[in-house]
């Protein structure tokens, strides 16, 4: 027998659904009766942004992939004619490129928002660990498709980074070969790194997706004021401080994606290139193993790392400068995924953390600024040593958490949210 609780709609064709799938069950779980706090502010648009230009990827790729040659003879040529012959394939290309760029903006503004108002905390520890996943596998994604047009920038830039792999000790060499699939980057790369790019990262995205919804819908949405709704709720069991996510969020979001979208078309139609950060211009070069781009440099979206891989040029306890570099570049990241149990503040939001938690945010936002425009420069003495101290500052911001969030002085939280 099925649920007696299961909701279903009265009749029609819905309740024919219903009777075999839970539509109208989970239209209510996750929308009509999903309960949210009624304090979201401007920083809550970018995870449906994120949902939007993830929509947008998939979408445009899928088109891309019509009539692109995945082979090194026919990569670059391929994309050359996107642009000139295929009918709207220079829109769909550069919707696909300054969509890649969006993502990177929105899903950083959302993690911010994680890191300003708590959501990391108990009991969103696993909203975070998979929200962490998605990005991991999106950086993944996005070098994969970098490889994919096989212009210069996107041939160096993966012998770059794909080269880190050999300071690994032992299995280094054989670990980079193996990647690469050749003894050099070639076209069994190229191949490859389609197929990871069209196929497996993109399904493995969207099942961390569904993960993160799912686990955030399971424990609710975290606010501004770092409360939890559910705990004063009226005679029905409805939260006081909160309201249905539809309609009143759902044209929330609508409004931000009109917004969102009208900044984004303008990128599309006037700067698609943004100033050589999204498309660099030798890109617009094909692949030659012949000749190095004057100065080798990953999009902007990776450069904050890269100027941490940059900023270890010494050696310890036996260990050379790449090899640490390529361990600091991984920790930058690896540490995002313990941040819920290095907090050990009794509050969530930033608004009612001590002084040091402000400061600390602070500096670690404007180090990780300072290291995307350091990334992206050639590399100098004084730049090295700036990279340095930001990288320095990166790190303190999480391992000395422990510490600065146990020791200084927090404000009441409110009982109920202030809006």
């Amino acid at each position: 027998m099925g649920n007696p609780n299961k909701a279903k709609a009265e009749s029609g064709i819905m309740r024919w659904v219903d009777d075999r799938f839970p539509a109208t069950q989970m239209w209510q779980d996750h929308l009509s009766k999903y309960y949210a706090p009624k304090n979201f502010n401007f920083w809550y648009f970018f995870g449906s942004l994120a949902m939007l230009v993830l929509v947008n990827q998939i979408l445009t790729g899928i088109w891309l992939t019509m009539s692109y040659n995945p082979s090194a003879e026919g990569a670059f040529r391929s994309v050359e004619y996107i642009m000139r012959d295929v009918e709207w394939g220079w829109l769909l290309r550069y919707l696909h490129s300054t969509g890649a760029t969006a993502f990177f903006v929105v899903v950083y503004l959302h993690m911010f928002r994680g890191l300003l108002y708590g959501s990391y905390k108990a009991p969103r520890e696993l909203v975070w660990i998979f929200g962490m996943a998605i990005y991991l596998v999106l950086m993944a994604e996005a070098f994969m498709g970098y490889l994919l047009p096989w212009g210069q920038m996107s041939y160096w830039g993966a012998q770059v980074i794909i080269s880190l792999f050999s300071a690994i000790p032992v299995i280094g060499p054989d670990l980079t070969q193996w990647i690469r699939g050749d003894f050099l980057i070639s076209g069994i790369t190229l191949n490859r790194f389609f197929a990871l790019h069209v196929v497996a990262l993109p399904i493995v995205i969207l099942a961390l997706v569904v993960l993160h919804i799912i686990a955030l819908h399971e424990v609710g949405s975290n606010n501004p004021d770092g409360i939890d709704i559910k705990a004063k709720k009226d005679e029905s069991g409805k939260p006081l401080d909160g309201i249905p996510f539809h309609p009143y969020y759902t044209v929330k979001d609508i409004f931000g994606v009109a917004v969102f979208l009208f900044v984004f078309m303008v990128v599309v139609f006037y700067f698609p290139e943004g100033g050589g950060y999204f498309l660099e211009a030798p890109n617009f070069q094909p692949a030659n193993p012949m000749v190095t781009p004057d100065h080798i440099a990953p999009v902007w979206y990776f450069t904050p790392f890269y100027a941490i891989l940059r900023a270890i040029t010494f050696s310890v306890f036996g260990l050379d400068a790449k090899f640490l570099g390529v361990i600091f570049m991984g920790g930058a990241i690896a540490v995002l995924f313990v941040l819920p149990w290095l907090d050990r503040s009794p509050v969530r939001s930033m608004r009612y953390k001590g002084w040091m938690s402000k400061v600390m945010l602070v500096v670690f936002a404007v180090s990780f600024v300072i290291l995307g425009i350091l990334g992206a420069l050639p590399a100098t003495p004084l730049r090295t040593a700036v990279a340095q101290l930001c990288t320095a500052l990166y790190f303190a911001f999480f391992l000395l958490m422990p510490l600065y969030t146990r020791l200084e002085k927090t404000k009441p939280v409110p009982e109920r949210v202030t809006g």
